[in-house]
């Protein structure tokens, strides 16, 4: 932007390329701060909207590649808005840049509030302006309101523009009415990719994975995002047979040469994962490897989480070691994957770790994995100091099965009667639980407590009547006590009560 004889090189136009030229939000901000400090916006004040709106088009398209804290957010909406409130009779395009701009930055209601300002003055709205405002829409939810920019986009002639039909149906469908997003869906004459994934990803997301899959099948072309979202929606269901069939599904696309996105990829893997499929999961981390796909937190999670389910601790600590992008349901990964294995000191290593190198706020599952590895550990002392520093230390609040892993704990000790007073404890809405009643009860088997099961065996009989292993654990208290009569009486109450032994179930992995 250098001056010759008075005037700036190229004019507006070529201010406006320089603009455009910037790669990041700081280079932006140079730019405008030296057209404010050199007097450019002054001199070419006759095109000070176009500037102005310019630059505001570059900072929202620069948006997306920020990775700013909630504060800094706070601080570029304003920055936003104080450049806006600077265009002298801002343009429909002015305006649906700052939608744009307020959305990006997950801020609907400002957003919305905008549209709101551009309809007073009867700046009449383009066919950007919905898709902008429904995507505010979308992010509240507000059923309502997606309603009246419908009515609004009918009003102003874009009811059958495709870019607007798009967004009402996610709109409709992040709201959970797949009445009216299939209504807008069946109505639209000239449908695309992004119509149906829109509509598939309403119906994964209200777990009706039967109807997704139906147009899944329907899709004239099928692009990454279409396989990915059928294929969360079947790993996410923990059904086991739609597990198998998400396994199958990411075959088809890897024979439909369609390259699978991190979606796909962490959604095979948690497949495989709930299913014990340890082959088909390495097949997967092969593919990822021979196709270079960098492994970011998302899927480092998923490897680590299928590693450490199929019994593969070592090497889950291994992917976990060498990833350089860890986020907490990376660690939350490693630390479940630790308890499950019974590595309790392992797992109280890599907690402080989390804590102290990488500064990451636990959450419940970070405890529940530090205390199931606690449990099978039988590193009583340091579980009850984690159970205590939940609340008052971290401010994670217990969940039921933060107390259902303390109670098994204690009960594997043989301290029945500190998990009882635990479970006197405990807030009235939580104590009729069947983990923490059942936890009492196997420690009691563990150690011969006799009067403490009575009492649990009492509590789980009213919560679950129709649990056979309720009754067979107390037979086995009773026998092992020598009180043959009890266990007599357990199986005449068993039987008149109906209460039938489910029949026990193994999963055998044939290579064929």
């Amino acid at each position: 932007m250098r001056k010759q004889d008075g005037n700036y090189i190229g004019g507006p136009i070529g201010v406006i390329h320089v603009i455009r030229q910037c790669k990041s939000l700081k280079q932006l901000h140079q730019v405008h701060a030296h057209m404010a400090t050199a007097g450019i916006l002054w001199s070419l004040h006759h095109h000070s909207s176009l500037l102005l709106t310019n630059i505001l088009a570059a900072f929202t398209n620069l948006l997306p590649t920020t990775n700013a804290s909630p504060a800094s957010l706070t601080v570029t909406a304003y920055y936003a808005l104080s450049l806006f409130n600077l265009i002298p009779n801002p343009s429909t395009f002015a305006y649906n840049t700052m939608i744009r701009a307020h959305t990006l930055l997950s801020s609907p209601l400002p957003a919305l509030a905008i549209f709101v300002r551009m309809r007073r003055l009867s700046l009449p709205p383009d066919a950007h302006t919905f898709p902008f405002c429904l995507k505010a829409c979308s992010l509240l939810p507000a059923l309502p309101l997606a309603q009246t920019l419908h009515s609004q986009a009918f009003k102003f002639g874009f009811g059958a523009d495709l870019f607007v039909c798009n967004t009402l149906i996610h709109a409709y469908s992040v709201n959970k009415h797949l009445h009216h997003a299939c209504q807008v869906f069946d109505e639209t004459s000239l449908k695309d990719v992004v119509s149906y994934n829109a509509l598939i990803d309403g119906f994964v997301k209200v777990g009706n994975t039967g109807r997704a899959r139906q147009l899944f099948d329907e899709m004239p072309v099928r692009d990454a995002v279409s396989w990915g979202t059928l294929l969360a929606g079947y790993a996410q269901s923990r059904d086991m047979d739609l597990c198998m069939e998400a396994i199958q599904l990411f075959n088809n696309m890897l024979v439909s040469a369609v390259r699978p996105d991190n979606i796909a990829l962490v959604s095979a893997l948690s497949a495989c994962a709930q299913l014990g499929e340890l082959e088909q999961g390495k097949s997967i981390h092969v593919y990822i490897k021979q196709n270079r796909i960098p492994i970011n937190a998302f899927l480092t999670t998923g490897l680590v989480d299928l590693y450490a389910k199929c019994g593969c601790i070592e090497t889950a600590r291994g992917i976990f070691e060498s990833s350089q992008d860890k986020n907490l349901l990376t660690w939350n990964a490693l630390l479940v994957g630790l308890g499950m294995h019974g590595r309790g000191h392992l797992s109280l290593h890599y907690f402080s770790r989390m804590i102290e190198e990488a500064g990451i706020k636990p959450d419940g599952v970070s405890f529940l994995g530090i205390l199931v590895g606690c449990s099978h550990a039988g590193l009583v002392s340091e579980a009850r100091q984690i159970f205590q520093e939940m609340e008052v230390v971290y401010g994670v609040p217990r969940e039921l099965k933060h107390y259902g892993c303390m109670a098994d704990l204690l009960g594997r000790a043989g301290l029945i009667r500190e998990a009882m007073e635990m479970i006197e404890r405990m807030p009235m809405s939580m104590r009729g639980d069947v983990y923490v009643w059942g936890g009492v009860l196997g420690g009691c088997r563990i150690h011969g407590n006799v009067e403490m099961a009575e009492i649990a065996a009492e509590k789980l009989m009213i919560l679950k009547p129709e649990d056979d292993g309720v009754y067979s654990i107390m037979a086995d208290i009773y026998a092992n006590a020598g009180r043959w009569e009890d266990v007599a009486r357990i199986r005449r109450l068993m039987n008149s009560r109906q209460v039938k032994k489910n029949p026990a179930t193994s999963l055998v992995q044939l290579n064929y």
